[in-house]
């Protein structure tokens, strides 16, 4: 017997009136789903509460779309499918030897710069992206062909300037994650995230407080009095709930940070779009010029 007692004290404490206000709530909410409640049963929310409700839900739909879009930029090779056979890694070491034979052997006992990127100049593989890829291969080809043929030329030309587009966009990758990923996400799930918990106990308290109001209609004379008092708290209950969420609400909608975060993308942005287009206008004209005089003897070869 004393054992039982003992077992019994072990086992955790049943809040039963708790139990019994989930299991109301719950009837409550499945009678207004099914129909059966009629709008009077319902209590009506105060309009700015329902207009905040709106915007911190149109709010939150903009932070989804576009996390789940800019989430890319956290990913290296997203220009770059992943499905292309090669080992970008052994290639990266590739590009590195590749680098060094090109400049060895078509810039040595010349005036010309001997490039030498960033991220090889640490030793470590090159960055799995478009520019990276589209620089080794116009490398490889440089390398092959030599400096004094114009395509080997015009390709080692080419590939420095997608080598400096691709650092760009590494470079452009890394303040988009920090400055607008980052924080956009911390807002959905910390001050979107804790209006939504303050609605969601809005909504329990408007399920408590229509479900006493019904217990109330229905309640015996000598339950009355009972059921009026719970009704009184449950508004209470209700009213407080309903502030919170409100400012809370307010709170998010007036946050300037997610507008900030966003002007940081688009610098980001602008940055790594001019960075590129400055890159390749630079060598167009060299490469524009070396095609013509290509061409030039090109036709006057066949003429003759």
């Amino acid at each position: 017997m004393q054992s039982w007692k003992n077992f019994s004290a072990a086992l955790p404490t049943v809040d039963v009136s708790a139990l019994n206000k989930n299991l109301r709530n719950t009837v409550q909410a499945t009678r207004e789903r099914l129909g059966s409640v009629g709008p009077e049963g319902i209590t009506e929310l105060p309009a700015e509460y329902k207009t905040l409700e709106a915007r911190v839900d149109a709010l939150k739909d903009v932070h989804q779309k576009l996390l789940k879009i800019t989430k890319v930029y956290e990913t290296e090779s997203y220009d770059y499918p992943s499905d292309i056979a090669e080992n970008l890694t052994e290639v990266g070491h590739q590009a590195q030897a590749a680098w060094s034979t090109f400049a060895n052997k078509n810039l040595k006992n010349t005036n010309l710069p001997i490039p030498i990127p960033a991220e090889k100049a640490k030793g470590t593989a090159q960055p799995k992206t478009l520019p990276h890829a589209l620089s080794r291969a116009a490398l490889a080809g440089a390398t092959e062909l030599g400096a004094e043929d114009r395509l080997g030329a015009a390709l080692g030309t080419y590939a420095q300037a997608m080598d400096k587009v691709g650092e760009a966009r590494i470079s452009q990758d890394g303040v988009i994650a920090e400055r607008f990923v980052t924080p956009w996400q911390a807002t959905l799930s910390t001050s979107i995230g804790l209006a939504l918990k303050a609605r969601a106990n809005v909504k329990t308290a408007r399920l408590e407080l229509d479900s006493a109001r019904a217990g109330l209609k229905n309640a015996a004379a000598a339950k009355q009095e009972q059921a009026r008092l719970h009704v009184e708290e449950a508004e209470d209950k209700l009213v407080q709930a309903t502030e919170t969420a409100i400012g809370l609400m307010k709170a998010v909608l007036e946050n300037p940070e997610p507008l900030q975060n966003l002007s940081s993308l688009v610098k980001a942005q602008l940055i790594f779009f001019s960075t590129a287009a400055e890159t390749l206008s630079g060598i167009q004209g060299e490469i524009e010029e070396a095609a013509t005089a290509a061409e030039g003897e090109y036709r006057t070869s066949r003429g003759a």
